[in-house]
């Protein structure tokens, strides 16, 4: 009777779960749920997806902990869409070397970028080479999609975590580019002796990923930023742009530029501020090892203290610093080169658990200065970068010398902690010409707001180069945004930046996922070495050993029932 009732609840289960889907994920992280946003986008795919992971083959452990992780959140894809189709390939599979370096070629052509872990075995230090990327085409377009994320100033296994973590924002955010066909549209503002296309090329050609890229000219004209229709006798003025970028200004902005902006801020626009407020850079040392740094006037500061902020004329000296290369003699007719710690050149290790850095690499700034949150009703504001623990604060006008890099650091002199260098202001903003006696509160061309009509936001970043590529005029090549032709490190100035994009322009879908946060417990690799004949006893003979028990137990019990019923 009762091995009837398991076969009619079994027949039953599989009957319903025909017509029933619903999947359990009983991990405490939740890392087998998808996130809302990416579910919906996986809802609209029409069309075949095709993803050719090439991470496969004889892969060190923590490159098939990745694989297996890429194949499992795939697995997760298809059970929402069967539109998804995927393969693994090993790259490194032909026999024919000139077949794999074809392959090779092929593969950077495409985007990825391959690693060369080294793996300590029996017999020594292996070094291998392996692609962990993939290509993901959609109706005859393809993106590619770096399954590894590497992160200045992480060790192998936090790299490899962090990238499993990120996999499912990875492939949701070429979903959304495969997917993309209307964008809207931003805009980088000219006339201030701002960065030109060809110093922030690499930040746009990110953009374009998402945005429609303009660069406009303010020139006091009420309509550069702001859109007007005319509905019976009112008329309705609203943001031409999403977000606007102000990067690297040099000159000041009149009063008649700096209302534009602000109406268009009222009207709901968003603004990226990328300001250096002060005056240096690498060239002005040129041939000599010290130069003048003074405030560089631009004409804002009124404005941002309406806001919230202030940008104070100082430069942040951090022990955390990049490297840049300095002659130290000569060796035969060459000069000998030897690189040292720049501490006008802060590195930020995003520790906000804010979406628009969480996870990100080290942050490069140039010449970066301070950052002071003011009082502003109805505004909250948001460190997202800061300076280490060890900085120092230069006050201007002052004197920078490249004398410092040949002595010690005396750590007693780096005090100051923590300093803020970009962060984030939320609300509902009172404009800066609301007391004002100004004429053109009165131009009916643009219709004055005391205050926004709706929450904003913006973002201020204390240094304008933190945008900048590099660019050679000698050769015209074009270097990556945060790349640092010295050390040759990729710095995280461009996934930040478009980040903050991506936040300003409401992609709150895209950025949530981002946010998500799987914790994933990674063995401890001292502690297996020493311990690896017990580990092995407990997880291979101690099964085996219960195993035993519990069937020793039954057959003492079943003899005992036996027994029993002869006696009676």
């Amino acid at each position: 009777m009762n091995l009837m009732l398991v076969i009619v609840l079994v027949l039953l289960s599989n009957v319903l779960s025909v017509f029933v889907f619903k999947r359990f994920d009983l991990t405490a992280e939740k890392r087998f749920t998808l996130n809302d946003h990416t579910v919906q986008l996986l809802e609209e795919l029409n069309d075949i997806v095709y993803v050719r992971v090439y991470l496969d083959g004889d892969l060190p452990a923590g490159y098939q902990r990745l694989r297996n992780a890429t194949r499992e959140m795939l697995d997760e894809f298809r059970v929402h869409n069967k539109k998804v189709e995927f393969e693994f390939i090993n790259p490194s599979d032909a026999n024919d070397e000139k077949e794999r370096k074809a392959i090779y070629k092929q593969l950077m052509d495409e985007g990825l970028r391959y690693t060369t872990p080294v793996e300590q075995k029996d017999a020594g230090m292996t070094q291998s080479l392996i692609w962990p990327g993939a290509l993901i085409t959609y109706r005859n377009k393809t993106v590619p999609v770096q399954l590894l994320q590497s992160k200045t100033y992480r060790t192998e296994d936090e790299m490899i975590n962090r990238s499993v973590n990120d996999l499912e924002y990875e492939f949701t955010n070429a979903f959304r580019k495969l997917q993309t066909t209307i964008k809207p549209s931003i805009a980088f503002i000219e006339g201030h002796g701002e960065l030109d296309s060809l110093r922030t090329y690499d930040f746009m050609q990110a953009l374009r990923e998402y945005y429609i890229v303009d660069r406009v000219r303010i020139d006091s004209q009420l309509n550069s930023l702001v859109n007007r229709t005319v509905r019976g006798d009112s008329s309705i003025f609203y943001p031409r742009y999403k977000a606007i970028i102000i990067a690297g200004p040099d000159s000041a902005f009149s009063e008649k530029d700096k209302f534009i902006i602000d109406q268009y801020l009222m009207r709901g626009g968003r603004i990226l501020w990328l300001l250096d407020r002060v005056n240096a850079s690498m060239d002005s040392l040129g041939q000599q090892s010290s130069a003048l740094v003074y405030p560089r006037e631009l004409n804002l500061d009124d404005m941002l203290l309406r806001y919230g902020v202030r940008i104070n004329a100082n430069l942040l000296m951090d022990l955390r610093s990049a490297s840049i290369p300095l002659v130290t003699g000569q060796v035969g007719n060459q000069p000998r080169m030897e690189f040292f710690r720049w501490f006008y050149f802060p590195l930020s290790l995003p520790e906000s658990k804010h979406t628009i850095v969480n996870n990100l690499n080290a942050i490069r700034f140039e010449f970066a200065s301070s950052i002071d949150t003011l009082v502003a009703p109805g505004i909250r504001k948001t460190v997202l970068l800061a300076g280490s623990k060890r900085g120092q604060l230069l006050n201007t006008p002052g004197r920078i010398s490249l004398n410092i890099l040949r002595e010690e650091p005396d750590p007693k002199m780096f005090t100051s902690s923590g300093v803020p260098l970009a962060v984030l202001l939320e609300g509902k903003f009172d404009s800066h010409f609301r007391n004002f006696r100004n004429d053109l509160r009165t131009d009916n061309r643009i219709g004055f707001l005391a205050q926004a009509v709706k929450p904003g936001a913006m973002i201020v970043v204390s240094d304008g180069d933190v945008a900048k590529n590099g660019y050679s005029k000698s050769s015209g090549k074009i270097s990556p945004l945060g790349y640092d032709k010295y050390t040759r490190e990729l710095f995280g100035n461009r996934d930040f930046l478009v980040n903050c994009v991506n936040y300003l322009c409401d992609d709150s879908g895209l950025i949530s996922v981002r946010a998500r946060n799987v914790e994933l417990r990674l063995l401890d690799h001292a502690r297996v070495k020493v311990e690896e004949l017990q580990l092995n006893l407990i997880n291979v003979g101690l099964p085996v050993l219960l195993f035993i028990v519990m069937g020793l137990i039954l057959l003492y019990i079943r003899k005992r029932s036996y027994a029993s019923r002869s006696n009676s």
